[in-house]
């Protein structure tokens, strides 16, 4: 490879870094509105459940929460995938091109998950995100089920509410890191 092949390809590692960082900021902006999108239904429907008193409306908790926790999840991993990306495949292709000689390419990719409390941060994450999105909307169908009629729809939507809530919250500790 010539001097010239080595800053082109150097030009679009960066290029993509740019890129795939841009993606990252913006996928953790959505990802931490989803969080305040989530409380903020979860209010609204149970301000108009306790106004109405209707506890059937509860049920409205649990899939609206599946629904924003499973896009919270997925641009999570997308989140965590991009950093991985990064770290691996980008870093390794410039310090090729650098040399051995070279300081280590994106280094605070690495560096700030170096910290010793990041596993105590993390587990508080995983603590809120689990409680948001899987711990408030089966409080909801606890109230369903001591409150709420027992119309057969209803009860069978609760039953698949449970088992898609007891889905997502395996996802978030399969995908959480330890």
């Amino acid at each position: 490879m010539t001097d010239s092949d080595d800053t082109a390809e150097l030009t679009l590692l960066l290029a993509e870094y740019s890129q795939i960082k841009d993606e990252q900021r913006a996928r953790i902006g959505f990802r931490d509105n989803l969080l305040y999108v989530t409380i903020g239904a979860v209010t609204a429907v149970t301000a108009v459940a306790l106004q109405t008193s209707h506890p059937d409306l509860a049920l409205a908790i649990p899939a609206v929460c599946i629904v924003l926790g499973w896009t919270y999840l997925v641009n999570d991993e997308k989140i965590s995938a991009i950093g991985r990306y990064i770290r691996t495949e980008l870093a390794s292709r410039l310090s090729m091109l650098s040399g051995p000689a070279a300081a280590p390419a994106f280094g605070w990719e690495t560096y700030h998950r170096s910290d010793s409390k990041r596993a105590s941060r993390k587990i508080t994450q995983a603590v809120i995100d689990l409680t948001a999105f899987v711990a408030i909307p089966f409080a909801a169908l606890i109230v369903f089920w001591l409150y709420g009629t027992t119309n057969a729809l209803l009860v069978s939507s609760s039953v698949l509410e449970t088992l898609m809530l007891a889905t997502l919250g395996g996802q978030f500790l399969w995908y959480s890191e330890r």
